[in-house]
């Protein structure tokens, strides 16, 4: 018998039969509970494992009474094909309609419709009921399923309905399992010699006897002593299928209905939600903004404000990006489905999809973030086109592979093939430090990089560049990708690198008449100095210039590589510093090492101007000190 990950659900009126048609479907009791069997009503979510052909897959039997429409949406959300159940002598009531809305609003496509107790009514009636049943359900998912009549009481129809439900688990695919293992669970328990039992229906990934996991929001870390599925010994469970997963040590009285099971460092209980939502279409139904609402997803029921992200109301029939605030922080991950319902009366009135967790509440009449907010829902379903999102819309321009995981929810294996076919098709290209960067964005970067350093040559127009440390402390890229951008820029010609500064490979520099000259003149005297240059208040009185006035002029001189400032407060013209250079390399082409002392001898200066210039010649790589004794830093 081949177990499949697939996990088929009644849903329907109360009394219309979901219980004992799963009875007869697979001769377990979904009833387990003493108040259901006494009351011969479901009250709570009921599981079994139904054989199909030569294929095992899961049924979950779910409440129809109106009072428990909480617990029937926790039995939606793991259903893969719903066996949709109308009563023959009641025909479609009031959950008949709102289990189909849940359904629909919860995204299950598949189906077929069981018409039961068809030995109640007679046949004109039973003809009559399908038609009212085929009117009700056009325009819907279930529109073109098969309406099969049957009776659990004396089996008449059976064979055409199992026929049928054969060709809906084929109909279905299996869900992936190559995701995260999350487990919203239905209920836990203790059983005597094995301590902690949880049970439910995971929605992604699987999971194996002993991998370690994270009991959410407790932060109970553990690892799985044993599975059950449908029953039954197993060494993994995936995805879809109904297990019971003894946890052992836990304390099963602290677990609740909606706790999450999940793989460590992914997850965490957030309280605002981003997601895409549709107000059902019905008459006066209007959602205003700050509206106290239930939320619904995976087992998780929970009370939140709900908030749209344009005006202040939503209109029954719409759809659009919303935002919901829960009053419990809850674990829910992108793409999962919901429902929200009004606490009174109670009822459903819409649904959809969480797009994902959200720090705080955004404003969508910002310029931008509607266009922004619409691209991620979108991207959102489909892992490739989300991780593609989450690499172009990084706040730094680039994103490691952690962050990526950590917001999209894939497991680093499937991240790193999605990476590796982006990389291949060239959408993103990686740097050093693992870092991934978009194409669109290095290229929108490397525009806004051209333009901030085209205004910077408008404003300082007599400087040969921006610096490059002002450039790194502009841009939040990280260096690594300021440095790549800048290298492809250069690399294309639009670009120059200037020693420590960056500019527009058309730029050359300009002075207006009056520091034209004051330039000259201050090169000169500093030019004229050799190596006993002067100071800048000597520089000053002879140039005639204000001393605020000389260290703009001085700026200037130091950043074109005209002079060198060998120290705080003293500067040497380039031309003395190349020569102070040659001498240096004459004296190693004849002497192993220089003694300090001797330098000064060799410029013909003092010590006070010589010892600088010697220690300058350390910092930029010409010589080497040794105590007061200096070699060639050169020499090979």
């Amino acid at each position: 018998m081949q177990q499949v990950n697939i996990t088929l659900g009644t849903a329907g009126h109360i009394d219309h039969g979901k219980t004992a048609l799963v009875r007869c479907l697979t001769g377990c009791e979904t009833d387990r509970l003493k108040e259901e069997k006494e009351r011969g009503m479901s009250i709570d979510l009921g599981f079994a494992p139904c054989k199909i052909a030569d294929m095992q897959v899961g049924i979950v039997d779910v409440p129809g009474h109106e009072n428990f429409i909480k617990t029937m949406v926790a039995g939606v959300s793991g259903m893969d094909g719903v066996i949709f159940v109308v009563a023959a002598d009641d025909g479609v009531m009031p959950q008949t309609r709102e289990h189909l809305e849940i359904l629909t609003l919860l995204g299950v496509w598949h189906g077929i419709v069981a018409l039961t107790k068809i030995d109640r009514v007679e046949p004109d009636a039973r003809l009559q009921v399908q038609a009212d049943i085929a009117a009700f359900l056009r325009g819907t998912f279930l529109e073109n399923a098969p309406i099969l009549p049957l009776s659990n009481i004396s089996g008449e129809g059976f064979d055409g309905f199992l026929e049928a439900l054969w060709e809906l688990v084929k109909s279905i695919e299996p869900k992936r399992v190559d995701g995260l293992f999350r487990l919203p669970l239905d209920r836990a328990f203790s059983v005597q010699g094995y301590g902690t039992v949880v049970a439910g229906i995971p929605i992604s990934g699987s999971a194996h006897a002993g991998d370690e996991m994270v009991l959410l929001p407790h932060n109970l870390t553990g690892k799985l002593r044993r599975i059950e599925v449908y029953g039954q010994t197993s060494d993994a469970v995936m995805a879809g299928q109904c297990a019971a997963i003894n946890v052992g040590h836990w304390d099963h009285r602290i677990i609740r209905r909606g706790d999450t099971l999940t793989v460590p460092g992914y997850f965490a209980p957030q309280e605002w939600f981003l997601c895409s939502f549709k107000l059902l279409p019905r008459e006066k139904l209007v959602l205003k903004s700050g509206a106290e609402v239930k939320f619904h997803t995976g087992t998780t029921e929970v009370a939140a404000s709900f908030y749209p992200l344009t005006g202040n109301f939503m209109e029954s029939g719409t759809t659009d990006l919303v935002q919901l605030r829960t009053k419990t922080p809850i674990v829910a991950g992108p793409g999962d489905p919901f429902i929200l319902r009004t606490p009174s009366p109670v009822r459903t009135i819409g649904g959809g999809r969480i797009v994902e967790a959200i720090e705080r509440r955004m404003k969508g009449s910002r310029p931008g973030v509607m266009e922004d907010l619409r691209e991620r829902a979108q991207a959102v379903p489909d892992d490739r086109r989300f991780v593609e999102y989450c690499v172009r819309r990084s706040e730094s321009l680039a994103a490691n592979e952690s962050d990526l995981a950590l917001r999209t929810k894939l497991p680093r294996l499937r991240l790193r093939e999605i990476l590796a076919r982006l990389s291949e098709e060239k959408t993103i290209f990686s740097l050093a430090g693992g870092l991934f960067v978009h194409r669109q964005t290095a290229d929108e970067a490397a525009e806004n990089l051209v333009e901030q350093i085209r205004r910077f040559h408008l404003q300082s127009p007599e400087r040969p560049g921006i610096p490059w440390e002002d450039l790194r402390k502009s841009t939040p890229a990280p260096r690594a990708v300021l440095d790549h951008l800048v290298a492809e820029l250069i690399g294309a010609g639009r670009l120059v690198e200037r020693g420590q500064y960056v500019a527009l490979s058309e730029h050359r520099s300009t002075f207006q008449d009056e520091d034209a000259k004051l330039l000259e003149a201050v090169e000169t005297l500093y030019r004229q100095a050799g190596f006993q240059p002067p100071s800048a208040e000597d520089v000053a009185d002879r140039a005639n210039v204000s001393p605020n006035k000389l260290q703009k002029i001085l700026k200037i001189l130091v950043e074109h590589g005209r002079l060198a400032r060998v120290e705080e407060g003293m500067l040497f013209h380039r031309e003395a510093v190349d020569r102070a250079r040659e001498l240096l390399r004459e004296h190693f082409g004849k002497e192993e090492r220089l003694e300090s002392v001797q330098f000064k001898y060799l410029l013909d200066s003092t010590r006070k101007y010589a010892i600088p210039l010697l220690d300058y010649m350390d910092k930029i790589g010409v010589t080497r000190r040794a105590g007061n004794t200096r070699y060639s830093a050169e020499r090979k």
